[in-house]
């Protein structure tokens, strides 16, 4: 449980960025420009909301990459 908090921690920031980017084109590509002083502070919000539960589902995905068996025709793990 500690590492996957650690883990989450880390792709937090990575997601917030991503979704605050999406919510700021949105905004910006769009007819609601004429809004934008009061979208883009909701954009935030809903990002770093949205960004924690994406996070925590994505951690041990990420962790689990490491822990697979490699095949036997992997001897070295030097790739393909």
């Amino acid at each position: 449980m500690k590492t996957r908090l650690a883990v989450t921690a880390l792709i937090f920031m990575v997601v917030q960025g991503v979704l605050f980017g999406i919510g700021a084109l949105l905004v910006l590509a769009t007819p609601m420009r004429a809004e934008m002083e009061t979208l883009l502070p909701y954009s935030i919000a809903v990002s770093f909301m949205l960004a924690a539960p994406f996070a925590w589902i994505i951690a041990p995905r990420m962790m689990q990459r490491y822990s697979r068996r490699r095949p036997a025709w992997d001897v070295e793990g030097g790739g393909y």
